[in-house]
């Protein structure tokens, strides 16, 4: 090393062993005393500050001095291993990298920290005697995501769970905390146990719930606060509660407003852990008439209401836990005075049947004008062929000869009458 290097040039005489062992004393000295042999106002009194990363980041070391008289500034590690040496890569480690080199600055990078990696850190600056300072590397075991335990059992309304939460990991030791949803929970003091593997820690926290039927399928949180997970950007893990209950149930008519002769039914809705699995239904102060109403599952069904169907009808659930019933009370309206008859025309079907039937009469009527006029001209034409005919017929000694006699038999009683004229 350069301390070898000047005792060798200034003590040529010196056995090389010799030369070590004086090497080796002087950083020691430089190293324990070098900031009260200097002082702080010292220009060539090199700087550091103390660095803190988590598991698996990059940290970045700097040493300054005020001013340069040429002399290099060089980098160690916690096992006084050189790792640069002004820009000169002393240590094969890829992960460490030179990130600025110049007479007054030596910055080095050292990506994927490991716990392996915490300690001092020193820089030295090797004027004669040499300058030293110490920068200390902090290494923040990262926990890992919280897992619960307590979930794999159901439990009843009005019981108690207890949940369990542990994270590994983390240094220091980390903090758990519950919430259900938005809700802060408080659960046991955490409890702390050192990994035998690592210098890292495993924390446990306990929550005991008496849960109820508003509980089920409500997410409860186990989160994990350390000073290596950002703010904002805390691990959470979840787990949904299955809480057991008996139904609730609840009525729900088809119409607000059931009108004698119209279809009608009630729903019987209801919600439980787990679900229903039969339902029941019961008129108080009667029967339900089986010809007329049908229980079908959560459905009561009236095909043609009665005002007879009047009066109080109970729906029972049930379920492996339990049951539950609720009621409704039914008043069937009476139908209104002009209720539509189904089978009855409507007022403009009716007006257009009118005007079809006048249209027909008139018709008809037409029709009847014309046979009566043709029948009357029927008659008449007849009336006068059967004169002629007779006219004809007096002196014609046969048929063809009294159809001449008609036909000419006006002109010639004419002509007798303007003869006797």
């Amino acid at each position: 090393m350069i301390q070898s290097a000047l005792l060798t040039m200034a003590f040529p005489s010196f056995p090389r062993i010799a030369v070590r062992i004086l090497s080796a004393l002087m950083l020691v000295t430089a190293a324990v005393h070098g900031n009260e042999m200097f002082g702080e106002d010292d220009p060539l009194q090199p700087s550091a500050s103390d660095q803190t990363v988590a598991v698996g980041g990059t940290v970045i070391l700097t040493c300054n001095v005020a001013a340069s008289d040429n002399s290099s500034l060089q980098w160690s590690n916690t096992a006084q291993q050189t790792l640069y040496f002004g820009d000169k890569r002393a240590l094969r480690d890829n992960r460490i990298q030179l990130y600025k080199s110049t007479p007054t600055e030596l910055s080095i990078s050292i990506a994927d920290v490991q716990l392996s990696d915490e300690g001092e850190y020193t820089c030295s600056l090797f004027t004669m005697p040499v300058r030293t300072v110490r920068a200390t590397v902090t290494v923040l075991g990262v926990p890992g995501k919280p897992v619960i335990s307590g979930f794999e059992e159901q439990v009843q309304e009005g019981g108690s769970v207890t949940l369990t939460c542990s994270s590994t990991g983390s240094k220091p030791p980390a903090t758990l905390r519950w919430y259900r949803g938005d809700q802060e929970l408080q659960g046991r003091p955490n409890v702390v146990e050192s990994n035998p593997d690592a210098p890292t820690y495993t924390v446990i926290s306990e929550l005991t719930l008496t849960v109820t039927r508003e509980d089920n399928l409500q997410p409860i949180v186990c989160a994990v606060e350390h000073d290596s997970i950002p703010l904002g950007d805390m691990k959470r893990t979840e787990e949904l509660l299955n809480v057991l209950y008996s139904p609730s149930v609840r009525i729900q008519p088809s119409s607000d407003l059931p009108r004698e002769g119209e279809k009608f039914h009630l729903e019987c809705v209801s919600d439980g852990n787990p679900d229903p699995v039969s339902f029941t239904w019961e008129k108080k102060d009667g029967d339900i008439p089986a010809a007329l109403v049908k229980a079908d599952g959560s459905a009561l069904r009236f095909e043609a209401l009665n005002k007879s169907d009047s009066g109080v009808y109970v729906c029972t659930a049930i379920n492996d836990i339990g049951e539950e019933q609720t009621q409704y009370t039914l008043l069937v309206q009476e139908a209104p005075d002009n209720a539509a008859d189904p089978t009855a025309m409507s007022t403009s079907s009716g007006v257009d049947h009118a005007v079809i039937g006048g249209v027909v009469a008139v018709i008809v009527f037409i029709i009847l004008c014309m046979l009566i006029v043709l029948g009357r001209y029927l008659i008449r034409h007849k009336g006068t062929y059967l004169t002629h005919e007779a006219k004809g017929s007096d002196d014609a000694p046969d048929a063809d000869t009294a159809i001449i006699n008609a036909e000419g038999g006006q002109s010639g009683a004419d002509d007798k009458k303007e003869y006797f004229i």
